[in-house]
């Protein structure tokens, strides 16, 4: 898709952003979730986020927490933020935890109000799913940040686990070979051997239920998912392609996500 960035785009109810490059695409959707949460904050007092946790997210989150790329300093004290999935069996404290990324890359930065880790170390799933379950039951979720994946998985729903209508809102699921693969290309994992078999997620019935979705899909191997989201039929062959029936969701890819549209 040669285009000169930023170009804009609608795929059913679903905007498009393409953006130059990862820093562009990240400091827009930056700007664009900072002010929604400013507007949020103003009429309810309070904003609930889910935020991904992903190499993807990296350039959003940097920009997110400056606000000197954001456009204005966020009142962080009336967030409350959820992550979206995490790996059986890992610690917060292990390096790969997505609980340690959030930290890494958000929490430690700004003065969250509250943060819902998710405990994938426990050893009864069923329980830890329904705490987390009645947690994001409390009030509606204002926005969720997110990705996609090389399978076009939202969260850990791939292909073979998605379901559009899970009456769940956390599940266990078996991770399938394309989203382990995608663990290492990101440089999260040394070799597929080393990559968990199953993981803690939010449902598709999340995202599907959230107010707003912030999509942030940047890199040339996310070109197929991207092509897939916005141009494929709506199938759980690719989860992501529900994202276009979502009344308030914008996606933000650069030129090189964009290439096979």
């Amino acid at each position: 898709m040669p285009v000169t960035a930023p170009h804009y785009l609608t795929a059913g109810r679903l905007a498009v952003e393409v953006h130059a490059d990862r820093p562009a695409l990240g400091r827009a959707a930056a700007r664009a979730v900072a002010a929604h949460l400013h507007g949020v904050i103003a009429r309810q007092g309070e904003a609930r986020v889910i935020f991904a946790c992903a190499p993807s997210q990296d350039q959003f989150l940097a920009a997110l927490i400056d606000p000197a790329q954001c456009g204005l300093a966020l009142d962080w004290s009336r967030i409350t933020a959820f992550h979206m999935d995490d790996y059986v069996g890992l610690t917060a404290a292990h390096s790969q935890s997505f609980r340690s990324y959030l930290r890494e890359h958000l929490l430690r930065h700004v003065p969250i109000g509250h943060f819902h880790p998710l405990p994938a170390e426990e050893k009864d799933a069923a329980a830890v799913a329904a705490r987390y379950s009645a947690l994001l039951r409390e009030k509606p979720i204002d926005l969720i940040c997110m990705g996609i994946g090389e399978n076009g998985h939202i969260a850990f729903n791939d292909p073979p686990v998605a379901d559009f209508e899970d009456p769940q809102l956390v599940k266990v699921v078996e991770l399938d070979l394309a989203c382990r693969q995608q663990q290492v290309n990101d440089g999260c994992f040394p070799t597929l051997a080393d990559v968990p078999l199953h993981a803690f997620t939010l449902t598709v019935s999340v995202f599907r239920q959230a107010k707003r979705l912030s999509i942030h899909v940047p890199g040339p191997l996310k070109a197929p998912a991207v092509r897939a989201t916005v141009q494929g039929p709506i199938t759980t062959a690719c989860p992501a392609s529900i994202l276009r029936l979502h009344p308030d969701a914008t996606l933000y890819i650069d030129t090189a996500s964009a290439s096979l549209l």
